[in-house]
């Protein structure tokens, strides 16, 4: 489909450029340099439909339905791995942002139900694990989405995460009309930015596709050792900016990102929990969730 360059939907027609050294530097809270926003994916593979990532490929490269093996892999992670992560975040009074796919409100009510009990903030993850592309009634699913989180935490969710990060050229003016006010899909950026759509600007927060768990182990298949080292590394020379008078001087967000059926399982959730550990330690960090990024951001007065 061609778009015209003069379409105010285009991504780079909301998302006004603005150059990092051209910016005034932001200042978080008690004069920490980096907020710390973690994010736990939690979604609902539907046993009739291709799954959304495989770690075994069938026999001759065939799609094949059910796909049980690599649904299996997805359901150990709501079986078993979500509740290690419940565990090691509250073991250390950490809340992270739950990006959740409306249909895990219903489908697995015990994950929803615990993750607000604990007091995480939840951001809606579409209804299904499925491209947002596919979604022929998109404002319906937007609906639907929130509600279903409304009937549990009993306010509706500020943010959205499409799934695997998709968007259709029109998917911001209609978050925006269902009263979304933050979206983590467009990763441009260190800090928060805002995103143009016809009824008002939403935020867009610096989530992570770098320290993220699906491409830096299941997909570019590094050690996961990698997870930690990449995020104390990106957080050194965040922070050292931050800090610094230079051109890229501010407050960051770094987000990091991960799933229940991956980091979750025996032998990599230890990397979380050093990870955590390792922030803990640090005076120069705050956890912050999602909707508490967005009220600091929108206090700066920031226009960027």
């Amino acid at each position: 489909m061609d778009i015209a360059f003069d379409d105010p939907r285009r991504p780079e027609n909301r998302l006004a450029y603005r150059a990092a050294v051209d910016r005034l530097p932001l200042a978080l809270p008690g004069g920490k340099h980096v907020a710390v926003w973690p994010v736990v994916n939690v979604e609902h593979w539907l046993i009739d439909h291709p799954m959304p990532r495989q770690i075994l490929v069938p026999p001759t490269a065939a799609s094949l339905l059910p796909d049980l093996p690599n649904w299996a892999w997805h359901e150990y992670g709501m079986r078993v791995g979500f509740w290690r992560f419940l565990e090691a975040f509250a073991s250390r009074g950490i809340r992270p942002t739950l990006s959740i796919n409306g249909s895990v409100c219903t489908a697995y009510p015990r994950i929803a139900c615990a993750a607000h009990e604990a007091g995480w903030d939840f951001m809606a993850h579409g209804f299904h694990q499925v491209p947002t592309h596919r979604i022929e009634d998109q404002p319906g699913m937007i609906a639907r989405t929130v509600a279903a989180i409304a009937d549990v935490t009993g306010r509706l969710p500020r943010g959205w995460l499409g799934p695997g990060l998709t968007e259709t050229l029109d998917t911001p003016d209609l978050l925006h009309e269902a009263g979304i006010e933050y979206v983590g899909d467009f990763v441009v950026d260190d800090r928060p930015c805002r995103v143009a759509t016809r009824s008002g600007p939403l935020v867009a927060l610096p989530y992570s596709v770098e320290l993220n768990d699906i491409p830096l182990l299941a997909i570019q298949h590094h050690r996961a050792d990698e997870f930690v080292e990449r995020a104390l590394a990106n957080l050194d020379r965040l922070s050292a900016e931050a800090a610094g008078s230079g051109p890229l001087g501010g407050a960051k967000v770094m987000s990091f990102a991960i799933h229940p059926y991956i980091t979750g399982v025996p032998h990599r959730i230890g990397l979380l929990e050093r990870l955590l550990d390792a922030l803990m330690a640090r005076s120069d960090v705050v956890f912050m969730q999602g909707g508490e990024i967005l009220d600091w951001y929108r206090a700066t007065g920031d226009e960027s």
